[in-house]
C-alpha cells in the first residue's frame, strides 16, 4: 500500500540560515561539520520530513513572549495561513519548519549553540 509522501521546500531564509551556520562552524568546529550537515539533511532530515511531516515537536509551546516574537509568528501565519510550526532535532542542529496540508516548508536552521533562529521576511 502506498502512502503519500509530503513535498518539502527549503525558503530564501533556510538558505540564508544555511550561509550562517557554515559561517559560525568556521569559528570553532571540527572541518567537515558543514559538509556533515548537508549530508544529514539530503540522507536524514528531508527523506523523514517527507514520510512523517508532524514528527517535530510543536513550536511554540506558548504564545509568544516579545513583540518582536509576536510579528514574526503574525508574518508567517500571514504567509502559510495557520501552519503548524514544528522544530526538528538533528544532531548538532535545530531546524524550524511549517507544515501546511502535505507541504513542508523548512523556515530556518541554526546550530544549537547559536542564540537564535534568524527568521527574515517570510516572503522569501
Amino acid at each position: 500500500m502506498a502512502t503519500s509522501r509530503s513535498t518539502v521546500k527549503l525558503t530564501a531564509t533556510f538558505e540564508a540560515n544555511l550561509a550562517a551556520v557554515e559561517s559560525f562552524l568556521m569559528h570553532g568546529e571540527p572541518s567537515g561539520a558543514f559538509d556533515r550537515l548537508l549530508g544529514e539533511l539530503a540522507d536524514h532530515v528531508i527523506p523523514n520530513l517527507e514520510r512523517f511531516p508532524a514528527m517535530g515537536r510543536r513550536f511554540p509551546d506558548g504564545p509568544p513572549g516579545s513583540v518582536e516574537a509576536r510579528h514574526a509568528w503574525e508574518r508567517l501565519r500571514a504567509r502559510f495561513g495557520t501552519p503548524e510550526i514544528r522544530e526538528y532535532v538533528a544532531g548538532d542542529f535545530v531546524i524550524l519548519y511549517a507544515l501546511r496540508d502535505r507541504v513542508v516548508f523548512l523556515l530556518a536552521v541554526k546550530h544549537h549553540r547559536q542564540l537564535t533562529y534568524a527568521l527574515a521576511d517570510p516572503r522569501q
